[in-house]
C-alpha cells in the first residue's frame, strides 16, 4: 500500500464553520477528537448566549392581542389599558411579525404612522420613540423608519407581553 493510499481527508460544515483534517486515519481521528471535544461544548455555550426569535411561540405569544386583516396588522387591546411605550413596541411587534408571516410588506414603520397609531402629539411620540430606541427595544433605520430590535422582541416575551395580558385579563 502506497502513502498516499493511508491519507485521509475529512471536511467538517456546521452552519457557518467549516474545517478540513488531512492526514494519516489515526492523526484524523486525534484532530476530528480535538475539534469536537473544543469546539462543541463551547459552541454550545455560546450558542446559549444568543438572541434568537423562535416565531411559533411568538405567534401563539400575541394570540389575542394582535391581528392581522387585509390592512394590515391590528391591535386587540384598547389603547387605554397600554402606556405609550407599549402600544409603540406593541405595533412594531405587530409589524415584525406580519412581516415575517408575509402579512405586511415591511416591518419598519414611519414616525408619522407610528404617531397616528399612538394618537398624540408628534413631540409625545418622539420621545417615546427616543426612550425605545435608547433602550435598545427599538432601532431607527437608514429611512429614518423604526423597527423592533431581536433584543426588544425579547424583551417584549419575557416584560411586556405578561403585563399587557394581565391587564387584560388574558
Amino acid at each position: 500500500m502506497s502513502s498516499q493510499a493511508d491519507k485521509v481527508s475529512v471536511q467538517i460544515k456546521y452552519r457557518d464553520v467549516e474545517k478540513t483534517f488531512s492526514g494519516s486515519m489515526e492523526e484524523v481521528w486525534l484532530l476530528l477528537n480535538k475539534f469536537f471535544g473544543e469546539f462543541v461544548p463551547s459552541f454550545e455555550i455560546a450558542n446559549k448566549l444568543v438572541l434568537s426569535v423562535d416565531l411559533q411561540r411568538l405567534v401563539k405569544e400575541c394570540e389575542g392581542i394582535i391581528a392581522f386583516s387585509r390592512e394590515g396588522a391590528n391591535l386587540l387591546v384598547s389603547r387605554d389599558k397600554l402606556t405609550d411605550n407599549e402600544t409603540l413596541a406593541l405595533w412594531l411587534l405587530a409589524n415584525y411579525v406580519g412581516h415575517q408571516l408575509g402579512m405586511v410588506e415591511g416591518d419598519a414603520v414611519s414616525k408619522e404612522e407610528l404617531q397616528a397609531k399612538l394618537g398624540k402629539s408628534g413631540k409625545i411620540t418622539s420621545t417615546r420613540l427616543g426612550e425605545l430606541v435608547k433602550g435598545d427595544i427599538v432601532v431607527k433605520t437608514a429611512d429614518e423608519k423604526f423597527r423592533i430590535t431581536t433584543f426588544g422582541i425579547v424583551h417584549m416575551q419575557k416584560d411586556y407581553i405578561p403585563r399587557i395580558k394581565t391587564k387584560i385579563g388574558s
